[in-house]
């Protein structure tokens, strides 16, 4: 029996409904603002693969071009693989609510959201997240929701709930914010430079619009949700965990505090195959698998290094809990790269490159959900096997990269001026080294590229990444708890958040929360914020030391700039029939040419020849007749009263037969020919539009400057 409920959500009403679409899926709902709906469906498989060492959660989010009303691009007319707007809403989705399975539970899991009506003006990715939240809560699915979700911005210094892309368009904020009951699950957009303490405000107001959400999923699913089905958990035997903790005694720990990585690793593994030849010893291969040494080995990794933090107060690679990594960086090393940077934070290193184009290299992309279709910034994260000492395979971009770089990417792009620097930029990040926040040194790097490029950054930009490492009660309540600054990676995977703060000296421009805990309370973010203010700050002072400020001069290779303006009702003549005037000029001057229908005329050149060239050739066919100013013309015509001299091409003036010299001229022909070139000055133009030239006051002009300089 189908069930909807509907609540609001600051000035907007939300609808979802149940059980009318997608009966067969053992979750499915449909949740509608406005005239955006999407489908979202849940299914897990009643049994695990035999062999499961992990849970396998698959979030697909997918937009129709049917949903707006439209075809898609391309030659095949139907949709193909997904678009980086569907990769990171697959990803908003999933990271809130992973952690809320059981631990242990390895049936296969899907949720699937499908686009199916957009009209343009609410985003349907907040949507997804309620949609997938409360297709779980209605299933028979084990899972510890629900969560709410709303996007905050802020117009004119007020916060606002789901504001439109119209409202969007005037925010300094662009929050997405999951919460449940008590605390902050998930966050993650971009700001225009906001404070700490506006920062945290904007996540309380979050959290207090996700209440009504919240009460709705729980009214929904009382009244159409299905009992939770009995599970299984693939747990370790506790006779060979304990065996295998015996084993290990306090060797674990010498070898975890191996100051260096790689040297850890070894160190670590060392440990870990001794014990594990004597585990199959005693009770034999056919228990002692690698799933269960797996499990044995990451459990006991993972509460030494957490003991280590909590009881003994030392971090693996001995630092303070406060303290960052040692930061090096350097800018120019690549010789033919627009920008290039070199930067590094202990083990993470990323090599920066920075690319100048014309704006016609801009970015273009279907948007059947509105917002932009162009992106004039683009930033691409790239993560090589090579940069953990690791084979695998090689391939595109995956969802990881993708993340990361949007990441950085709207970090960055609050500082850069685009409405007064015409160009296309693209910032390449390369990861040499990874351990650790790459996505941060990402943003650092990228800063120092774009200044290195001659790009004229508002301020420059560093992000960093502070964990937690907690200790809960039985009412899964934080008892004790230690914020790190700066985490690497054995970190993040044995303790329980990853909060990725981007910023300048100023304020806060990108965010991105992931937890391992089903939620942290706001005392604990307030502290983590000013931890990360900080740490940042610090990480600024050492960038400050390479570089802090655009250079002035842009790399040779990058295309040079020149803009004119000209009469929107020159552009067709410019133009020319068929384009024939404008290809003429590219291909005699080597440039690229961009006109806008305002009448903004763009030239782009690498060669100071070519930009000569070209610019000549777009004012002549384009430039006016202004009063006041002198011209050289050629004279076209001769009448008894005088001469028409042709200035531009197609735009000509009379010089009056008493304007030709300082005396009086009995016949034109005693002066100029046809065809002659001759100094004229503009001396007005009538109602009509007629133009008045004047031969004599050239000359005088001329005469007078002589005399200034003899």
């Amino acid at each position: 029996m189908a069930e909807k409920i509907t609540f609001q959500v600051g000035t907007n009403s939300i609808h979802i409904e149940t059980g009318k679409i997608a009966k067969q899926a053992d979750g499915a709902v449909t949740v509608q603002l406005g005239e955006t709906i999407v489908l979202v469906a849940t299914v897990a498989a009643s049994t695990a693969k035999p062999g499961q060492e992990f849970f396998p959660l698959t979030v697909d989010y997918r937009e129709r071009a049917a949903a707006a009303g439209r075809f898609p691009g391309g030659y095949f007319k139907r949709e193909g693989r997904p678009t980086e707007k569907e990769i990171l809403t697959s990803r908003v989705i999933d990271r809130p609510i992973r952690p809320l399975f059981p631990k242990g539970w390895y049936n296969e899991v899907q949720v699937q959201s499908v686009l199916l009506s957009a009209d343009g003006e609410n985003d349907p990715d907040i949507l997804s997240i309620i949609g997938a939240s409360a297709a779980l809560m209605v299933s028979d699915i084990p899972w510890d929701g629900p969560l709410g979700a709303v996007r905050v911005g802020r117009i004119s210094g007020q916060f606002v709930a789901n504001p439109t892309h119209v409202q969007m368009a005037s925010s300094d904020l662009d929050l997405v914010y999951v919460g449940n009951l008590t605390d902050h699950v998930m966050f993650e957009g971009a700001a225009k430079e906001i404070s700490e303490a506006d920062f945290l405000a904007a996540l309380q107001f979050g959290h207090q619009a996700c209440q009504p959400i919240i009460a709705a999923q729980q009214e929904l699913a009382r009244r159409s949700g299905k009992p939770k089905r009995a599970i299984t958990r693939n747990v370790v035997p506790e006779e060979i965990l304990n065996e295998a903790k015996s084993l290990a005694g306090d060797r674990m720990v010498p070898a975890l505090l191996t100051p260096r990585k790689l040297e850890r690793e070894a160190a670590v593994k060392a440990v870990t195959d001794e014990i594990s030849q004597k585990l199959v010893q005693k009770f034999g291969p056919e228990k002692v698998t690698v799933f269960v040494l797996k499990d044995i080995f990451y459990y006991i990794q993972k509460e030494a290094v957490r003991s280590l933090i909590l009881n003994s107060g030392k971090r693996l690679d001995g630092r303070g809990f406060a303290d960052v990594r040692s930061i090096t960086s350097e800018t120019g090393i690549l010789p033919r790269a627009h920008g290039s940077a070199l930067f590094a934070r202990g083990e993470t290193q990323a090599v920066v490159l920075a690319t100048l184009g014309t704006t016609e290299d801009s970015q273009e992309f279907d948007s059947y959900t509105g917002g932009n279709s162009e992106k004039q910034f683009i930033l691409h994260y790239n993560f090589p096997n090579f940069s953990v000492g690791e084979t695998g395979r090689i391939s595109g971009p995956g969802r990881r990269e993708i993340g990361h770089g949007a990441l950085a990417e709207r970090s960055i792009e609050p500082m850069i001026p685009l409405k007064d620097f015409p160009y296309a930029i693209r910032v390449t990040c390369e990861i040499m080294e990874s351990n650790g926040s790459t996505s941060m040194a990402s943003v650092c790097g990228g800063s120092l590229a774009l200044m290195d490029a001659g790009v004229p950054l508002i301020r420059p930009v560093a992000g960093i990444s502070i964990g937690i490492c907690t200790e809960e009660n039985d009412k899964h309540e934080i008892s004790r708890y230690q914020l790190l600054t700066d985490i690497i990676g054995w970190e993040d995977a044995f303790c329980d958040m990853d909060c990725k703060l981007a910023g300048t000296e100023k304020g806060i421009t990108g965010f991105q929360l992931d937890l391992k805990l089903r939620g942290i309370p706001h005392k604990h973010m307030v502290e983590t914020v000013e931890q990360a203010r900080i740490a940042r700050l610090y990480v600024l002072g050492e960038m400050a030391k390479t570089m802090t400020e655009g250079r002035k001069e842009m790399s040779k290779y990058a295309p040079r700039i020149l803009i004119l303006k000209i009469n929107p009702e020159k552009i067709g003549a410019l133009i020319g029939p068929g384009g024939k005037n404008i290809k003429r000029i590219v291909d005699e001057s080597g440039c690229e040419i961009n006109i806008e229908d305002d009448g903004t005329v763009k030239i782009y050149s690498v060669a100071e020849e070519g930009m000569k060239i070209a610019r000549q050739a777009v004012e002549g066919m384009t430039a006016e007749i202004e009063v006041g100013k002198s011209y050289r013309g050629r004279v076209v015509s001769i009448k008894e009263f005088g001469c028409f001299v042709e200035v531009f091409p197609g735009q000509d003036g009379l010089c009056h037969i008493s304007e030709l010299a300082n005396f009086r001229v009995k016949q034109v022909e005693d002066i100029v020919k046809i065809g002659d070139e001759i100094a004229v000055k503009c001396i007005g133009i009538d109602d009509k539009g007629r133009v008045k030239l004047s031969r004599r006051v050239a000359m005088e002009e001329r005469d007078k400057e002589m005399a200034k300089n003899a």
